[in-house]
């Protein structure tokens, strides 16, 4: 007796006992019927704007980092975005220790601390009407956050806008970017 390979068949005169064996078996069963029906369900899903879909990347998030540069490139501004973790709490004084900043335990001045792992930076599109915030100071004793144009805040960047700023960009800043674009800046206040 030859056996079949998996998946193959019988050629002719091939006897398998087996089978007249499986046949008797069954017959003594009484009859099978299998019957398989196919059902479509259709699904309507709302997805709020802003609200991210199912398994898709968010198309807008939210980063800190520092600005490097804010060039004008033809009808656009393009933006240079080194990004870095403004850390708080437990994390920040974590991070702080095992950078050696302070000793395991203890917590890093104002609660916060800033991890920059690289210095390198990315690219983005400013969106026109992007919403760029600013902390500048109103009088000597006052300051407070202030909506200024992308004209001006690329003169910020530049180093020749006449704007008093109550801290300097370095402390960071906050961009909100859908894909590739910029849609608002928010300058960090850090005590």
């Amino acid at each position: 007796m030859r056996a079949l390979p998996p998946g193959g068949r019988a050629g002719r005169g091939l006897w398998l006992p087996t089978s007249v064996a499986a046949v008797a078996l069954l017959s003594g069963c009484g009859s099978t019927k299998t019957v398989t029906k196919a059902t479509t369900v259709t699904r309507t899903v709302t997805v709020v704007a802003g609200e991210q879909a199912d398994l898709a990347p968010p198309g807008r998030r939210v980063e800190f980092g520092h600005v490097r540069s804010l060039i004008r490139k033809g009808n656009r501004y393009v933006m240079r975005f080194d990004p870095a973790f403004l850390l708080s709490g437990v994390t920040a004084a974590t991070a702080a220790a095992e950078d050696g900043v302070v000793r395991p335990g203890e917590p890093v001045p104002n609660d916060n601390y800033v991890v920059d792992e690289s210095p390198r930076a990315y690219t983005y599109y400013v969106a026109d009407d992007v919403k760029v915030t600013l902390l500048v100071r109103t009088s000597p004793e006052k300051w407070g956050p202030t909506p200024v144009s992308l004209a001006e805040f690329a003169k910020v960047i530049h180093g020749s806008s006449p704007l008093d700023l109550f801290e300097p960009l370095e402390t960071g800043v906050w961009i909100t970017i859908d894909v590739d674009t910029v849609r608002s800046v928010y300058q960090q206040y850090k005590p």
